[in-house]
């Protein structure tokens, strides 16, 4: 199969996928960044603590399971920084900002005010991403995706919360101008099983002009 048009692309330092929870950013990262040559950041979702408590009791572990999040994606996000860290383009599953995103979403009032001074003061000065990648699906189909995998912990995720955090990133990204912003319909979208699908994202990608623009195959 022929090799898809990648010139442009080189303009994108830093491409950042985001996406609520089974959209399948990391699956997009590691494809995309090994395309093009890239390093790798991704979540170490894993290394949270509090992660697995959070699913079983989220109002008594939301707070440590975010600030802990917090900390750990500014550590990551501020090595882009740093002179001479990457000598390559970096791909990465996620941005600094779903962080608030997420804090809105399960904090209690009084756990916010505390937390967004937190994001307040280390979110400072911190790049933003060259560009922006983001995956669109159904909430039943995030559903699907999280069963296939079989995270054990995932599978107490409720429909009902999966809509909640499409409905946040959909208000987020409504207004977002930090970066340019491909927005991804990922419902009849596998760029893992069908390299036709990835090839025509990475086309896209490399004649992206402009501040947004839509990506998607289901309207083909």
């Amino acid at each position: 199969m022929q090799q898809p048009n990648t010139r442009g692309l080189e303009r994108f330092r830093h491409i950042a996928i985001e996406g609520p929870i089974g959209a399948g950013k990391s699956s997009l990262a590691r494809r995309l960044g090994a395309h093009i040559g890239a390093e790798l950041m991704l979540e170490r979702a894993d290394e949270n603590p509090y992660l697995e408590r959070f699913y079983s009791d989220a109002p008594g572990y939301a707070f440590q399971t975010q600030v802990f999040f917090l900390f750990q994606r500014m550590r990551q996000v501020r090595e882009l920084a740093q002179p001479g860290m990457f000598s390559q383009a970096v791909v990465s599953d996620f941005m600094l900002d779903k962080d608030a995103l997420f804090a809105r979403m399960n904090l209690s009032d009084e756990e916010y005010h505390l937390y967004s001074q937190m994001y307040a003061q280390v979110s400072q000065q911190l790049p933003q991403p060259d560009l922006v990648i983001w995956l669109q699906a159904t909430p039943a189909t995030l559903t699907q995706r999280i069963r296939q995998r079989g995270i054990t912990m995932e599978q107490r995720i409720e429909p009902a919360y999966l809509q909640k955090l499409c409905d946040a990133y959909a208000e987020y990204f409504q207004g977002f101008d930090a970066a340019p912003l491909m927005v991804v319909n990922s419902e009849h979208f596998n760029p893992v099983e069908r390299t036709q699908d990835f090839h025509a994202l990475v086309e896209a990608l490399a004649a992206f002009e402009g501040r947004r623009a839509v990506f998607d195959l289901s309207a083909e």
